[in-house]
């Protein structure tokens, strides 16, 4: 399979599909961590989406994928979009970042590829915010877009926990090798400001 992964400079999820025998390629504007400079695509994903293309890895090799991808697994920047940064949206919309950030996601919705799948934390493109405050933007790309399934590192062996969520088109939602949560190491402190007792996961 030819498979675009979007938004990584990991490399982690485009090394396991390489071992599985799969033309895999991570992309980023940043350069690659993962040691595989070789698989690396150096630019903005977006003129990939759609298949019938050509780019240089950081190696420096020129490549021309014709036809569509297989698959596209992506993981755009949440920043803008997660609910855990709400307290400064107002700011968010007024530059215009949450906006971009929000058409940026959707171009991964809508592009032409049977097998996709997005990953991000909760976030406003699944919920009523986006409805009140982006109508043109939902319009555009039929937003809000429910997400598939939510799922947490937990259940596939991690000792913690943290909700993410995942779009999927033409794939089938991940099944868990741990039902039931396990027990976790938690750290807790004293809001200076508030006096409240906090708490996290250790991790």
């Amino acid at each position: 399979m030819k498979i675009l992964v979007a938004c990584e400079e990991s490399q982690e999820v485009c090394k396991a599909f390489r071992e599985k025998g799969h033309l895999a390629f991570s992309c980023d504007i940043i350069d690659c961590s993962g040691g595989h400079p070789e698989w690396h695509i150096k630019q903005d994903v977006l003129p990939l989406l759609n298949g019938n293309c050509k780019f240089m890895t950081e190696d420096g090799t020129q490549w021309i994928i014709e036809g569509r991808w297989d698959m596209i697994i992506a993981f755009p920047p949440c920043t803008d979009l997660t609910t855990t940064g709400a307290r400064v949206f107002e700011r968010k919309r007024a530059d215009g970042s949450q906006a971009r950030s929000i058409e940026f996601f959707a171009q991964f919705l809508e592009a032409d590829c049977d097998k996709i799948a997005i990953e991000n934390p909760v976030g406003i493109i699944s919920g009523d915010y986006i409805k009140l405050w982006f109508p043109e933007l939902c319009k555009e790309y039929n937003l809000p877009r429910q997400y598939s399934q939510i799922v947490h590192p937990w259940m596939f062996g991690a000792s913690y926990s943290k909700r993410t969520c995942l779009w999927l088109k033409g794939l089938p939602n991940l099944i868990p090798e741990v039902t039931e949560e396990p027990e976790q190491e938690w750290v807790e402190w004293k809001d200076k400001k508030t006096g409240k007792i906090k708490r996290q996961n250790k991790w």
